[in-house]
């Protein structure tokens, strides 16, 4: 496949200047240039449009975005940068879109907080002669997509709540012969993402013998509507939550509280992913039992030098297509408290000093994270 970018975007968007003040107003300041703030003096080589869903998981704000920025200043000094954070509202990441194409953009690269929504995003960058990436999140119609196996993501946290829940099972043979039950707390119904996350999780759960109690997509990836729902559903299934299928970290956070709340001890085995340093600390108090690291910083990164080479009119290979987008998918960790020292830590992901603060001491000396202070 051969790309060549129209400038003719550029003519079309000339003719703009009230709409980007219009769209200015409406975004209270949510779009911000970056880094710096000013576009660069002398020639540049183009603009790039980062556009991020949210603001609740950690991930976005400390480690996509300084990350994709860093790179791109780091390729491109010239190149001028622009950044905005929807804050889980398809609406306002619309108009933020729309203000970056009228500003001039050359390359978006979209992580979007509804997909279906998004499409027109796509529709009119391409209206523009502007190629789209699609970041984390598949959207339909995009240029490239950059993301991991998420089917996969969803098997290998279903395959971990399977064995530690018909562990804890073969371990409390008093359950009076029912089965295991587990609740499935999956992600936002408008996010592709959730949906092959709970794929991954049934097929890990297909043919067990494990009853799922109940199942619920989780608006706008919340964790205290996770919460929520958790506490009425220890209520309708009292005594037969054994396990918990969290979609990710924050949700599993959310699902955690709900259970610890009710007087449940220990919590239940607990699925999340993200490996948010919270979460970490979860799996290493015994709170949380498995994250699933992505190395987000990495997909930035992959992100990022695509965005310039786009950029500079190049065609970069696929590793893969799906839903005819090529696609360039990285591998996910399974991580429960025996691999962080190995994935964690040593993977420079966060030090022992992160992790262990003054509340996670003992626990930390338990998992073989510090040496025990006689």
């Amino acid at each position: 496949m051969t790309h060549r970018w129209a400038r003719r975007g550029r003519r079309l968007r000339a003719t703009t200047a009230a709409v980007v003040a219009a769209v200015a107003v409406a975004l209270g300041g949510c779009a911000v240039d970056a880094p710096g703030g000013d576009a660069p003096t002398g020639p540049s080589e183009g603009t790039i449009g980062l556009l991020l869903p949210e603001a609740k998981s950690a991930r976005y704000e400390t480690t996509d975005r300084p990350t994709f920025e860093s790179v791109v200043e780091r390729r491109c000094p010239t190149c001028h940068m622009l950044y905005a954070n929807a804050g889980q509202d398809a609406a306002d990441q619309q108009l933020q879109a729309e203000s970056m194409l009228a500003r001039g953009a050359d390359v978006l690269v979209l992580d979007a907080v509804d997909a279906i929504a998004a499409t027109s995003i796509v529709a009119e960058a391409q209206r523009l002669g502007v190629p789209v990436v699609a970041y984390d999140r598949f959207v339909e119609g995009a240029d490239y997509y950059v993301s991991f196996d998420n089917e996969l993501i969803g098997y290998l946290m279903g395959e971990s709540l399977v064995g530690a829940v018909l562990e804890r099972a073969a371990a409390h043979p008093d359950a009076g012969g029912r089965r295991p039950g587990v609740l499935l707390v999956n992600g936002a119904a408008t996010d592709p993402n959730a949906a092959e996350f709970a794929a991954g999780v049934h097929r890990a759960l297909d043919g067990e013998e494990i009853d799922v109690l109940a199942e619920y997509e989780t608006p706008d990836w919340s964790p205290d509507k996770a919460t929520d729902w958790v506490e009425g559903q220890l209520i309708q299934y009292s005594g037969r939550v054994d396990g918990v299928f969290a979609a990710n970290d924050g949700i599993a956070g959310g699902a955690i509280a709900a259970m610890k709340a009710a007087g449940l001890d220990p919590v239940p085995p607990t699925t999340g992913q993200d490996g948010e340093l919270a979460a970490v600390q979860r799996v290493v108090s015994g709170d949380q039992y498995m994250t699933v690291y992505k190395a987000t910083a990495q997909q930035a990164r992959t992100a990022a030098e695509l965005a310039v080479r786009i950029l500079r009119g190049e065609d970069p290979r696929a590793t893969a297509t799906i839903g005819g987008v090529p696609t360039l998918l990285l591998a996910p960790r399974a991580v429960g408290v025996d691999d962080v020292q190995r994935v964690i830590v040593e993977g420079g992901v966060y030090t022992t000093e992160e992790i262990c603060t003054r509340y996670y001491v003992d626990a930390c000396v338990e998992a073989g994270l510090l040496e025990e202070v006689p």
